[in-house]
């Protein structure tokens, strides 16, 4: 009897203590093991283009222009607004004209819905020097993108008149407008257009517009600029018709393959004569048209300054429609030089180019 009961004493405590070694095994099976903690990159670090958004209708606002004078209702015309300029300077920076008028500006696109771009322009031969080593354009960029991010712009144009194929600068600016691309992508944040030469007249100039600044969407949007096609010996000659608008549009989108989504019209809302020097001899369409001038007309008979019943050429408002629509069909954006030159009234080209294009304002 005593056996049986020493028997049950030692199951019993033995299968206790299976019990609580298989409670203290299950325990550590269940315990869960803390993976460690994976980062995800960041969708910001991407880099890819802005989405686009439609027809483009650009106008420039320079620094010497006053704002006050230039209606809300001009700026609801444009989607899109550069200011002219924040410049290059010799040794390699930036410097933003007339800082005041630029945060006004930029208030007044904001608030009338257009995007607000800086427009980089300078010297030439700054631009060459700026951009030859990699030190200078990573420098340069960020130069850019810190005014970017300081006033909350929307996007960069970059106006360099102008890189050429014989003397490197072709090379130095497709780099250049690379790095800045990428800076303006990066998180597709940043728009980045480019102003270029109309393409009429092949040669150092027009060919160095790599194409790959389109095939590889380093650019978002070409700002062409069709106009300026003068000469001061040869009378009689239009800087901005109906043909070179044509001829512009055909090289850069049938010859060189650009995306006809990525082309943008330029139009002058200024005149210039030919024959004599354009030295005080330029007017804006506003004066044109509020003097001797027709906004139906092309040209006039008008005097300025020592200079007295010479003829002017410009865009009047039929010219300015026919562009619009040709724009409309083949291309993917207006673009005008400059706001402050046209008209606040009824026969405002920019209110032309809208009521074509059925843009409300």
């Amino acid at each position: 009897m005593k056996r049986k009961l020493l028997n049950i004493r030692y199951f019993i405590i033995a299968s206790m203590m299976l019990f609580v070694i298989a409670c203290s095994k299950k325990n550590e099976l269940v315990t869960p093991t803390v993976p460690p903690i994976v980062t995800p990159p960041t969708s910001g670090n991407t880099i890819s283009p802005p989405a686009p958004f439609g027809f483009y209708v650009v106008g420039y606002f320079p620094s010497y222009r006053d704002p006050a004078l230039v209606t809300d209702q001009k700026f609801r015309m444009c989607n899109v607004v550069n200011y002219a300029f924040a410049n290059v300077t010799s040794t390699g920076g930036l410097t933003v004209a007339s800082p005041a008028v630029f945060n006004t500006v930029v208030s007044k696109a904001k608030s009338n819905n257009a995007k607000a771009f800086i427009s980089i322009s300078g010297l030439a031969a700054d631009f060459k020097n700026m951009a030859t080593t990699p030190g200078g354009r990573n420098s340069f960029v960020k130069s850019i993108m810190q005014v970017v991010r300081t006033y909350g712009l929307d996007g960069v144009d970059v106006d360099w008149e102008f890189p050429r194929t014989d003397d490197g600068t072709d090379i130095t600016y497709t780099a250049f407008m690379k790095e800045l691309s990428d800076s303006c992508h990066t998180g597709a944040k940043y728009y980045l257009s480019a102003a270029i030469t109309a393409g009429k007249y092949a040669g150092v100039i027009r060919d160095a517009i790599n194409s790959s600044l389109w095939t590889n969407n380093t650019v978002d949007f070409f700002n062409i600029m069709a106009y300026d096609d003068f000469s001061t010996t040869v009378p009689f000659k239009h800087h901005s018709d109906l043909l070179l608008a044509q001829t512009s549009l055909n090289y850069w989108i049938t010859s060189r393959g650009m995306p006809a989504s990525k082309a943008v019209l330029g139009i002058p809302a200024y005149g210039r004569p030919s024959g004599i020097t354009q030295t005080g001899t330029v007017l804006t369409y506003s004066a044109i048209t509020s003097g001797s001038g027709s906004a139906f007309s092309d040209s006039a008979v008008v005097s300025a300054g020592a200079f007295s019943n010479y003829t002017i050429y410009y865009n009047g408002l039929t010219t300015v429609k026919l562009k619009a629509k040709l724009a409309q069909t083949k291309a993917n954006g207006i673009m005008m030089w400059e706001k402050g030159q046209d008209r606040t009234d009824g026969l405002s080209l920019l209110k032309a180019v809208c009521d074509t294009i059925g843009r409300a304002y």
